[in-house]
């Protein structure tokens, strides 16, 4: 049965999965969602004795209906390879009581590989089947990771461009080095004067100017985007939160059925959301944590039932989550409408004008299962510590937030539930927040001493990631303010 996609603002409905793909964002400014979300057909008895790989087919055949069998596994089996340095692709890792999901097993040390790998297979495909025959023009906006891991995928890929924003300032220098190093001809960036959310404002108007797609076109070219926004980022990301409970079940740590809580990370709410998603395809979940930074925005959401973004932007050690427009919160608000397109449409406009909404009390019992936690840098670095201090086991600063939130919700709850946490991103990517975490100070070093600092510290590999950045020339140097985003990408593509 094929299962169509409308957005979430309704005026878009029947579009087909590589059709959403392909367009990234609906016309109307909405996102692209299943018309409902199906369930798997395999036990999870069953999904627990298969590959990553064949797991990833067992999911992703349910909401990509319009690829063929073929077309799937040969997407799935070129995204999933040697680019990762671990057959399991994502391995659990238990430490001091709870499962770490390790996702930053790719080729960028962060878990948008996980997605950003098998995006431009997706896509690629989805163009043939479409009949398309513009150049297609990959436009996103990232709070570090993005960035690299679309690079990446798209790099030298026939028929694309894909042009990056990041803020300037606002990632580590790790993740800057990684995109401005980034080969390719097809391959641009640029640091915008600003924060994540104006590059990703920039980037939404940009596919919201009707007139500038009609100029794009006579010129051969389309936009899509990778950011977490695009359904086939969304899709696969579903993938590893079924391969874990699996890999609990047939490790004998939990039994058949059993029910656990998953934490997460969370900036852009695409990560959790995906969680979400698995728990209704019928992976037992129980909890689903969101652990913010400072920008507590979500934490505060769904304490409260108001989303309000007129708040200070604060730049901390966990940047990919520095983010007050969680743009892939608006996938579960539609959903806890009832798919009411047009409640939905007018929340989202409220956030426009306004900064803020409040949802109903329907509507926050529908999410009552989300429990909102954060953690300030303090208490995010000693969590760092202290795991290291009594396991040896490191994490960064954003899987940091997780740990700590869960930790704090174990002892206010006193739920025992066993619990998976996303690790997001290899320690070695925010490095000089990592070292000052474990010495209780910040260092003046050059970001490589730190690195190597940290390894001897450690005694944790540096991932090639890392060290192929080292003596990789600059290749990339634009610089741009807010207001100047759509010219900058019509200089690209000149």
């Amino acid at each position: 049965m094929e299962l169509s996609y409308q957005s979430t603002r309704g005026k878009e409905a029947n579009v087909t999965a590589s059709q959403a793909i392909l367009k990234g964002l609906a016309a109307d400014g909405g996102l692209f969602m299943p018309c409902f979300i199906p369930r798997l057909d395999k036990t999870m008895k069953e999904l627990s004795t298969l590959t990553y790989q064949e797991t990833a087919y067992e999911v992703m055949k349910q909401f990509l209906t319009d690829y063929t069998e073929e077309e799937l596994k040969n997407c799935i089996n070129s995204a999933y390879d040697s680019k990762f340095d671990t057959e399991e692709i994502a391995p659990l890792v238990k430490a001091d009581g709870a499962y770490y999901l390790e996702l930053y097993h790719g080729s960028t040390i962060a878990f948008k590989d996980m997605a950003l790998s098998i995006l431009p297979h997706l896509m690629t495909v989805a163009a043939k089947k479409n009949l398309v025959k513009n150049k297609i023009v990959i436009l996103t906006a990232t709070s570090g990771d993005t960035g690299k891991a679309a690079m990446a995928g798209f790099a030298d890929v026939e028929g694309t461009e894909i042009i990056v924003f990041y803020p300037k300032n606002g990632v580590s220098r790790v993740q800057e080095l990684q995109m401005v190093t980034q080969k390719g001809t097809n391959t641009h960036v640029a640091a915008i004067h600003g924060n994540f959310d104006d590059a990703q404002t920039g980037v939404k108007k940009i596919f919201g100017d009707k007139e500038f797609a009609v100029q794009l076109e006579e010129k051969g070219y389309q936009l899509s985007s990778a950011n977490s926004i695009n359904i086939g980022r969304l899709v696969p990301q579903v993938v590893y939160y079924v391969y874990a409970y699996g890999k609990l079940l047939s490790g004998g740590e939990i039994s058949d059925g059993e029910r656990i809580n998953v934490v997460v990370p969370t900036g852009n709410f695409g990560n959790i959301l995906a969680a979400y998603l698995a728990r209704q395809m019928g992976v037992p979940i129980e909890k689903l944590i969101c652990a913010s930074n400072e920008n507590k925005v979500l934490y505060d959401f769904f304490q409260s039932g108001t989303y309000d973004r007129n708040r200070d932007f604060i730049l901390t050690s966990s940047p990919s989550m520095d983010i007050l427009i969680s743009s892939n919160l608006e996938r579960l608000i539609y959903l806890s409408t009832g798919c009411d397109a047009e409640e939905n449409a007018g929340l989202m406009k409220q956030l426009s004008e306004t900064g803020s909404y409040t949802v109903t009390p329907a509507m926050r019992k529908f999410m009552e299962d989300f429990i909102g936690g954060f953690a300030g840098e303090a208490e995010n670095q000693r969590t760092i510590k202290n795991l290291f201090d009594r396991t040896g086991y490191l994490i960064d600063t954003h899987t940091g937030v997780a740990a700590s939130v869960y930790h704090q919700y174990k002892e206010q709850s006193k739920d025992e539930t066993k619990t998976v946490i996303a690790s997001t991103a290899s320690p070695y990517k925010f490095s000089g927040s990592v070292l000052e975490a474990l010495e209780g100070e910040k260092s003046a070093e050059d970001e490589f001493k730190i690195i190597d600092r940290l390894s001897n510290v450690s005694g944790i590999d540096i991932p090639q990631a890392v060290e192929e950045i080292r003596t990789a020339p600059v290749l990339h140097q634009t610089e741009c303010d807010v207001d100047k985003m759509k010219e900058t990408v019509i200089g690209f593509l000149a």
